[in-house]
């Protein structure tokens, strides 16, 4: 009887020896596989490295020299001259700043009046605060007081693809011609419009600007509505992610070929735990006019609002803010497609008008440290104010010393 429980112990033991060998392999294997290092667990804090939890394991992917050059935080300001707030006046979605002729040049969306919304006669109401816009300039030799000097690119002739509002535009300068893309309306503007992308193009930077004859992109013809009613919630297929509008584009001379990141708004369009099913797209060219052919790993995000992209490190950096999962979120692509996030922010100004004179590779959003926004002095008109950020370096309490 003895002999029996003794076998029976050295068993137990054994197999407990055995089990516990092999946690201990297991965690070995894993550790090397992650290969945590002391420095690692002491700056997570974390407790045990043989139980980690999934927070843990992602916290362990990050690359720990990594700072705050991709956090930011950031204020607006009024600006001076004739783009400081102006009742019965429009003016929006300022373009990237670029510098000629010793003065900063700004394109930005404009129009007069109030909104109707779609309650009334379509065709002789304003729906949106940007319909029946056309795109203005204006200059500035400190990039604080600016001066408007009038329009750049004009609604198109009735029937044309642009006749009811060109806007939300964004300025290129590729060897010795100046590009600008905008958005496009046709009308009637209903809700169930789609948006298109236009283009102009000058040897001068003052104009005049020659049009496109038709768009460079429209949205993808794959959504179907359902029913004849203007709802644009309903569909009987939502399509892909740009299949009832191309917003906010952006053209980014990019690896010898033009890449032109925009906004996708897809028929159907739901809301989700993030906010509204927004999501940004890439179309590449050989040459600044195009034909752009979309990528075919659209979306390239699952976030977003308007496009605000740069060049960085051999890639390109992209602010995500505003709607879906990973928003208010600064990432970055090493081929301007697969983007990982680099850092979170609290918040970012509305519709960015980059600095395109900042030198890119001195800091990750260096391009942020000042630039131009726009804010909703009513729902009716909104204004263009300036921003400044700057990367927070330290937080203390009061009277506590940064040292």
């Amino acid at each position: 009887m003895k002999k029996i429980i003794y076998i029976f112990l050295t068993c137990i033991i054994l197999t407990g020896i055995s089990c516990k060998q092999e946690e201990e392999k297991e965690i070995k294997q894993q550790n090397s596989e992650m290969n945590i290092t002391d420095e690692q667990q002491d700056f997570l804090g974390i407790t045990n490295i043989k139980k980690l939890s999934a927070a843990s394991k992602r916290a362990l992917e990050w690359d720990m020299a990594l700072g705050n050059e991709w956090f930011f935080e950031y204020e607006v300001f009024d600006l001076k001259g004739d783009l400081a707030y102006e009742e019965g006046v429009v003016r929006r979605d300022p373009s990237a700043m670029i510098k000629e002729n010793g003065k900063y040049y700004v394109w930005y969306t404009r129009s007069t009046g109030p909104t109707d919304g779609f309650a009334g006669d379509i065709e002789k109401s304003k729906v949106f605060p940007w319909d029946r816009c056309d795109i203005w300039y204006a200059t500035s030799e400190d990039g604080l007081t600016w001066k408007e000097i009038g329009p750049a690119v004009k609604r198109g002739d009735k029937g044309a693809y642009d006749d009811r509002s060109v806007f939300t535009v964004e300025i290129m300068k590729h060897e010795d011609t100046y590009y600008l893309c905008y958005q496009t309306v046709k009308s009637p503007y209903t809700v169930r419009v789609k948006n298109q992308i236009g283009l102009a193009w000058s040897k001068s930077i003052d104009g005049p600007w020659e049009k496109s004859k038709k768009p460079i992109l429209s949205p993808a013809d794959n959504g179907i509505w359902k029913g004849e009613k203007q709802n644009r919630f309903a569909v009987d297929k939502k399509g892909d992610f740009d299949s009832h509008k191309v917003h906010d584009p952006c053209i980014i001379p990019y690896n010898g070929k033009f890449y032109l990141y925009y906004k996708g708004e897809q028929m159907g369009e739901a809301i989700t735990f993030g906010g509204r099913q927004i999501r940004h797209g890439v179309a590449i060219a050989d040459n600044p006019k195009g034909p752009y052919v979309k990528s075919e790993y659209n979306p390239i995000s699952n976030s977003g609002h308007e496009i605000c992209v740069w060049p960085y490190n051999g890639g390109i950096a992209s602010l995500i803010t505003t709607d879906g999962p990973e928003k208010n979120t600064v990432q970055w692509s090493p081929d301007g497609i697969n983007f990982e996030i680099k850092g979170v922010v609290k918040g970012a100004p509305h519709a960015i008008g980059l600095n395109r004179t900042a030198d890119t590779e001195k800091n990750p959003t260096e391009i942020l440290r000042w630039g131009l926004t726009h804010q909703y002095k009513t729902g009716d008109y909104q204004y263009i104010r300036g921003f400044r950020t700057w990367n927070k370096k330290h937080h203390t309490a009061k009277g506590e010393s940064k040292e």
